[in-house]
């Protein structure tokens, strides 16, 4: 469903992928992880569009994206939902009005249609009857779900996840990671999500890929993963100061 081919991006004298390769299988759900800074974004950016490569292919169900018109890239982009790290709710629109953003600017759902689909969705994400609220009526986590409901709202075949936990207590994580293996299960989607929280990464992922230094250096299950013999991925995943990841140190003055 999703594949990337000898990738590179650069910005300015920063190169942030360099040769990156990875396939995304229809139906998987897949976690990327790494360092902050490693360019995880970056990469959630080229399968979405909002990027294109300084080198390299982007297939989308086998459909190269890098050269396509806005046009042609907009009809992609319609078969993708994303939940954004932060939520990005529009806090001048209300719950409903966020959910059904997508079905509103595109126009082809009947008014009727739409309430029911913003309703059922809301409902999937355990926020029934919150379509009247404004965002700054909600908690962190609700944010969230709604945001969540909003990626969902338009059937997408792919969503990507862009740290759906960041910003959440340990329990609202679970609540949230749990929400992303009901909807990978009840919806069939091919899922992609970015994170630097291992807990999140076993639970909601079918394989797991560790980006360093701009390339995928491993890929697997999340036991292979955690037990992997690979030293940078091994530091990684136990969050220990020692190992070859270089940690930059600021100086106390």
């Amino acid at each position: 469903m999703i594949k990337l081919e000898g990738i590179h991006k650069s910005f300015g004298s920063l190169q942030v992928l360099k040769g990156l390769d990875l396939e995304v299988a229809a139906a998987e759900s897949l976690v990327v992880i790494g360092g902050s800074g490693s360019g995880k974004s970056v990469l959630l950016k080229h399968i979405i569009g909002l990027m294109r490569p300084d080198q390299g292919n982007v297939y989308i169900d086998g459909t190269e994206i890098t050269n396509l018109s806005e046009r042609k890239l907009n009809q992609i982009r319609r078969r993708i939902g994303m939940l954004f790290q932060a939520g990005a709710l529009f806090d001048s629109m209300t719950v409903g009005e966020n959910v059904g953003f997508a079905m509103a600017e595109h126009g082809d759902v009947h008014r009727k249609e739409m309430k029911a689909k913003i309703s059922h969705y809301l409902s999937m994400v355990g926020l029934p009857g919150t379509e009247d609220l404004w965002p700054s009526e909600l908690s962190g986590g609700m944010r969230k779900r709604v945001a969540l409901a909003r990626a969902i709202a338009y059937e997408p075949e792919i969503i990507l996840y862009d740290e759906p936990t960041t910003g959440l207590d340990p329990i609202m994580a679970d609540v949230i990671n749990t929400l992303i293996c009901e909807l990978n299960d009840k919806l069939s989607v091919t899922s992609v999500a970015i994170t630097h929280d291992m807990t999140s990464a076993r639970k909601i992922a079918d394989r797991i890929a560790m980006l360093y230094d701009g390339k995928i250096i491993q890929t697997g299950t999340p036991e292979e993963i955690m037990n992997s013999d690979n030293s940078f991925v091994q530091q990684f995943v136990t969050g220990s100061a020692k190992g070859p990841i270089h940690i930059e140190r600021e100086e106390v003055s």
